[in-house]
């Protein structure tokens, strides 16, 4: 389902291929993708529905007819809810949530720290509603030859609703 890469046949093989693509779990994303939160099986599915590709997204919808077929994925990719939970908590146990503005004097960043958070607590059921109502988006960035992996990525004011505790520091 990946198209070629912009570097292919110069930094990478001429066949490498490329699939980038941000989804979220409140829409369709332009290319047919979406997550679903499956709570029943505890699963967080990745959905394809060839019917909500985008106009501008045609002619790649044609490709994939033609290698793979428009019905849903098979088998389907997804993350189960106990294996989720166990990484997100290992990265999200506890953090600060600092605000700050910047400036550049002469090519030279300053930083001016105005407020924080601290944030206790990672809530995992919080993370999941995140997902599901697309306050937080997964990003692919896989190519045949090598891959950057899958992001979980959440919108930064939405970050403290992931955590039980949330104590004002500054």
């Amino acid at each position: 389902m990946g198209g070629s890469h912009k570097e292919a046949g110069k930094m990478y093989s001429g066949e490498e291929l490329s699939f980038r693509q941000t989804i979220r779990g409140s829409e369709f994303s332009s290319r047919g993708f979406k997550i679903i939160i499956d709570r029943f099986n505890r699963k967080v599915l990745v959905s394809f529905d060839g019917n909500q590709v985008s106009t501008e997204n045609l002619s790649w919808l044609k490709d994939v007819k033609s290698k793979v077929g428009l019905g849903e994925l098979n088998p389907q990719p997804y993350w189960g809810f106990d294996d989720l939970k166990h990484k997100a908590g290992t990265k999200l146990l506890n953090a600060f949530y600092v605000f700050a503005d910047v400036k550049t004097v002469n090519r030279k960043e300053y930083y001016q720290y105005n407020h924080a958070l601290m944030l206790q607590e990672f809530n995992f059921n919080a993370f999941i509603d995140a997902l599901e109502w697309g306050k937080m988006l997964v990003d692919f960035d896989a190519r045949t030859g090598h891959n950057h992996g899958t992001k979980f990525r959440i919108r930064q004011d939405h970050l403290p609703v992931l955590y039980a505790k949330v104590t004002e520091v500054f």
